[in-house]
């Protein structure tokens, strides 16, 4: 994909739906008892993998050309054997939370993906899963990976690495399991598993950084709608913040608290940010995110912050080709998402022409400029998302900024989370 230069970007959108709510609400709908549907469902490839591997357990599944998701729940434990492997795919959700979905059925379950995810590490699933009586083969603590099924007990899992889809993997087994199944966080991640459980009539109490469900609980069938994905609207706040005379208002986007750390990042890089919260469905609040430029600054990520900024990083980075300074740190798990994201991050920027230096848990990104002083623009190149959506993502935003056009290989990656990305920055842009 090959990217002109910007001045601004300006208009009123909606992103597509959350990806880790629908994959969430998908399988939970298939562990509850009878018909749910979704409207609004994430249509990127990752969350189509989730489905799929629905199918082959069992479940009906199906969806139509408006974007409605429908699935007829088979209830707790009611998972059938497959008679092939579940192929995740690219996506590490799919993989983690299925690996706690299916724990608790007397099957052995076979479970693939990708090469990228199998590079990605597993173990963080497999302990606390073996602890509560499930058998899991693992390839070096990798998938290609099996799943052997058990009768499940209750366990107080303490987290090493703050995870949302670690977290969510255990509380899908703990539904399976006898007694009280809890995790310990040692930071806040996502709430979108436990939100999930309550829509669906379950029960899962939060204590600080407690979370807790009981095994075989009684969940019911929903129609819901799935909010818009704050991090696909992520890339197109950051743009706004960025480039001068901009302005973006994203409506019906998820504005779950444990989600939104980037609107106040935006703020203390300068940006003006108005939100408004107007309605809340299945315990998740939505509403308007509007971003205008105002000035550009410099902005640190200390590593408190970085559980909840997570999937937003590589965006957040782009803001510095327009003027700005980002400096992260605590951020190795960057090194374990779809690619090295530190890694590919900084060869991408260094390639359009942006400096930026790596660290072992993070990077400083500073692009036009130096002692408080503006530069020239970037001079723009050729990046490479490495078959990473967030990346292919990030250096479309920076590339704006350019003096002349960028290119972007694997630019493709993007169907992952948003499949029309390209074709609404062409729209956005004035």
């Amino acid at each position: 994909m090959t990217l002109a230069p910007a001045a601004r970007i300006r208009g009123r959108l909606r992103v597509p739906g959350d990806k880790s709510i629908s994959h969430r609400y998908a399988i939970v709908a298939a562990l509850a008892e009878g018909r749910s549907s979704f409207e609004h469902f994430a249509p990127g490839a990752d969350c189509h993998s989730t489905l799929s591997c629905l199918r082959q357990l069992g479940v009906d599944v199906k969806s139509d050309a408006s974007g409605t998701v429908t699935i007829e729940g088979r209830g707790l434990g009611s998972f059938h054997r497959p008679a092939e492997a579940l192929d995740a795919g690219n996506s590490g959700t799919t993989l983690r939370l299925l690996m706690g979905g299916v724990a608790g059925h007397r099957f052995s379950c076979r479970l693939v993906g990708d090469s990228s995810l199998s590079r990605r590490p597993m173990r963080r699933v497999i302990e606390p899963i073996e602890q509560m009586g499930a058998r899991i083969e693992a390839t070096d603590g990798h998938a290609p990976l099996t799943v052997h099924g058990a009768q499940l007990h209750g366990v107080t899992y303490h987290q090493r690495v703050a995870s949302a889809q670690v977290k969510s993997a255990v509380l899908l087994a703990g539904l399976h399991a006898e007694g009280v199944t809890s995790v310990v966080e040692p930071a806040a991640t996502r709430g979108h598993t436990e939100r999930a459980l309550l829509a669906f009539g379950g029960d899962a109490t939060t204590r600080g950084l407690i979370v807790s469900v009981a095994g075989g609980q009684h969940l019911g069938a929903r129609i819901l709608a799935v909010p818009g994905d704050f991090s696909s609207a992520a890339f197109w706040l950051v743009a706004a913040a960025a480039l001068p005379e901009s302005s973006i208002e994203i409506e019906d986007v998820g504005l779950n608290p444990t989600r939104t750390g980037l609107l106040e990042v935006l703020r203390r890089f300068g940006a003006r940010v108005h939100v408004e919260v107007t309605t809340t469905e299945g315990h998740e609040p939505r509403g308007i995110v509007r971003v205008e430029h105002d000035r550009s600054g410099a902005v640190t990520i200390a590593p408190e912050e970085v559980p909840g900024l997570i999937d937003e990083l590589p965006a957040i980075a782009a803001l510095a080709a327009h003027g700005g300074e980002v400096t992260v740190t605590g951020a190795a798990e960057l090194r374990v998402k779809e690619s090295d994201r530190i890694a590919v991050l900084v060869a991408g920027f260094r390639a359009l022409g942006i400096a930026a230096d790596e660290r072992v848990d993070g990077f400083v990104v500073g692009g036009a400029r130096r002692g408080g002083a503006r530069s020239e623009r970037p001079s723009g190149g050729r990046a490479d998302a490495r078959g990473d959506h967030r990346m292919a993502m990030a250096f479309a935003i920076a590339a704006l900024a350019a003096r002349q056009p960028s290119t972007i290989d694997g630019a493709d990656a993007v169907v992952i989370s948003y499949p029309g990305f390209f074709e609404t920055l062409d729209r956005l842009i004035t």
